[in-house]
């Protein structure tokens, strides 16, 4: 990290400069008003605009996934806040696509409620003109955060506070149940803050098992506080009162017996068809009842049966499809819908969606796709079960121009994209990588991250598909090793050791797919790609790095007129990101800022320096 001492004082329009005394990246908070700024009073819309997952919000502030809270409810919204290499600001960046209408300082004011500055979007965004902005453009929104100085060691963690009117540091430090003199340390005097500017409040406790009161007294019940109706004085609004709690307990208790009985019958009948199918096969049912479903029958089932539990929890999520509508929508699931392995394309109610069509257990994977919310991944649209088979089938957006390696292997493809189609799809990458390593807890490891599981939209910009082999968690270790040749981190390798390290691993491989235009895998030697840019790439001189890589890249790019630089410093951030020992591999957080450094050079770029081209 890296430190601009200064006096406690507000955020500057650039946010709160790193600080040699705090430890990047950790856990901040921002303080979030539910449903101004033209931002639905939903916690799936401010998970959207965070790039965090409505579980996320909802566990900070012991609220159920269901909740809407009311018009201004404050929330803490889970920030992962860093200090990126070069960056002389901490901050947690949220990608927000430009609409009709927006700018840097609209976005900033309103949505953001003024949890970041115009000026310092600007600067992490310089390849981006300000008054120049189009419709679909992707923007780093930098959300001003801080991490605890070693000084505050009674501090959990801070929060992001704007100031409100009327707001004093004696009703924001009540807010929060900390001492005025608290916010004076973090912040200055008083008389230095000005009305929407930005202030650190400290927590002085683990966040959900306590939350401030200025949250608690909204979500105590799960829904916002209000005042009683009003009611004429004396007996009858006592008793008004009384009958209404009665009738409301009888009704709840009513409702609660009948789910109860519900459940009953639906497990009985359960039990009844695995006695049958057990009396039919001659089989026991395999695995038992593990993880809260049960594993695969022993000869009919062909697939995995389900427990009432194990699907209850996304029906209100997802829309779950009937198998005739995929069927029809499928042509039958006929080759001739077939996208690439077993996903086809299907046409359902004028819809076009992408069918995932699966002989496992998708609940794992329903449990990932269900935390995670990205512009850069693959959105999950539904699902549906065929009990009779055992066939479970998840139903995701359509991304029309399939996948990466398909493209970059096609010449004709690989002529439309150009080096800033190419960065901009390693920062896509970047950024659905650095949302699922950094704003969901527990943290998702992809583990089968290759160019043939990135896609490609109509813009051309990348979203991260096929989860069916992610885990949750942090530094696992398993004797299970799966993945693709050319791809597998070596520690995971020969160890089994399971992090976000594995993807970052995989990732510099797709950066040098993206510069070289070849296969994870050499055709001609069966060598991994990275072990070939090692030899010829890495080795050498730093001066002579633009040499080398101008005479192993991409043909098609030697054609072009492109920044030596531009592509020099990407296959730097993938020798960063191939290095053998995984805690010298960079975080996707420092990747973002890097990339989008050389995003910044290639915009610079006069185009009168001679054309890279394979000579060297």
């Amino acid at each position: 990290a890296h430190s601009q001492n200064r006096t406690a004082a507000p955020a500057s329009v650039e946010g709160f400069n790193c600080s040699a005394n705090s430890t990047y990246p950790c856990q901040a908070y921002a303080l979030y008003r539910a449903g101004l700024g033209g931002v639905p009073a939903d916690l799936a819309a401010m998970g959207d605009l965070f790039g965090v997952s409505r579980f996320t919000i909802a566990h900070a502030n012991n609220l159920s996934t269901t909740s809407t809270p009311a018009q201004g409810q404050p929330l803490l919204v889970p920030l992962q806040c860093g200090c990126p290499s070069g960056s002389p600001n901490a901050f947690a960046p949220t990608q927000y696509q430009i609409a009709s209408g927006d700018t840097f300082w609209i976005v900033s004011t309103t949505k953001l409620q003024n949890l970041t500055q115009y000026q310092a979007v600007e600067r992490v965004n310089p390849a981006l003109v300000p008054t120049k902005l189009e419709v679909g453009d992707m923007v780093t929104f930098p959300v001003f955060c801080q991490c605890p100085p070693s000084s505050a060691n009674n501090a959990t963690a801070l929060v992001t506070y704007v100031m409100q009117p009327g707001d004093t540091y004696a009703s924001i430090a009540a807010d929060f149940a900390v001492d005025a003199s608290s916010l004076v340390s973090l912040n200055g005097p008083e008389q230095g803050t000005q009305l929407f500017s930005e202030i650190l409040v400290p927590l002085r406790r683990q966040v959900p098992q306590w939350l401030p009161p200025i949250v608690l007294r909204t979500n105590a019940s799960g829904a916002p506080a209000s005042p009683p109706p009003s009611a004429a004085p004396g007996t009858n609004a006592t008793t008004s009162d009384r009958n209404g709690v009665v009738t409301g307990l009888a009704v709840g208790l009513g409702v609660v017996g009948a789910l109860w009985l519900l459940q009953m019958l639906l497990l009985v009948c359960l039990w009844r068809r695995l006695r049958a199918n057990k009396g039919r096969n001659g089989d026991q049912v395999a695995g038992g009842v593990e993880g809260g479903r049960f594993g695969k029958s022993g000869s009919g089932g062909g697939g995995e049966r389900f427990l009432v539990g194990d699907i209850s929890e996304w029906l209100d999520k997802y829309r779950v499809f009937k198998v005739e509508e995929l069927e029809r929508g499928t042509g039958g699931f006929d080759d001739a819908h077939l996208i690439q392995g077993s996903v086809y394309k299907a046409d359902i109610d004028g819809e076009v969606y992408a069918v995932k069509k699966m002989k496992w257990d998708a609940c794992e994977e329903l449990k990932i796709l269900q935390k995670v919310n990205h512009s850069n991944l693959v959105k999950l649209e539904g699902f549906c079960i065929n009990a009779s088979t055992g066939d479970c089938y998840l139903v995701y957006e359509y991304v029309e121009n399939g996948s990466l390696d398909v493209w970059l292997l096609d010449r004709g493809r690989a002529r439309r994209l150009n080096w800033r189609s190419r960065l901009h799809i390693a920062l896509d990458l970047a950024h659905g990588l650095q949302y699922i390593h950094e704003h969901t807890w527990p943290r998702v490891v992809h583990k089968d991250i290759k160019s043939s599981n990135v896609l490609l939209d109509a813009r051309l910009r990348a979203k991260i598909a096929n989860f069916g082999l992610a885990k949750t968690g942090h530094n696992a270790v398993t004797t299970h090793i799966v993945g693709t040749q050319g791809y597998i981190a070596p520690e995971y390798l020969a160890d089994g050791l399971v992090t976000t390290k594995m993807d970052v691993f995989a990732y510099g491989v797709v950066l040098l797919e993206l510069v070289s235009g070849r296969e994870a895998v050499l055709d001609e030697s069966g060598e991994p790609l990275w072990a070939d840019a090692e030899e010829r790439v890495f080795r050498g001189r730093e001066d002579r790095m633009e040499a080398r890589v101008a005479a192993w890249m991409d043909p098609v790019l030697a054609e072009q007129t492109c920044p030596p630089g531009s592509v020099a410093s990407v296959v730097g951030v993938a020798r960063a990101c191939l290095h053998r020992d995984p805690a010298k591999r960079p975080s996707m957080v420092d990747v973002a800022y890097t990339l989008s450094k050389a995003d910044e050079h290639f915009a610079d770029y006069s185009g009168e320096s001679l054309p890279v081209d394979s000579s060297g």
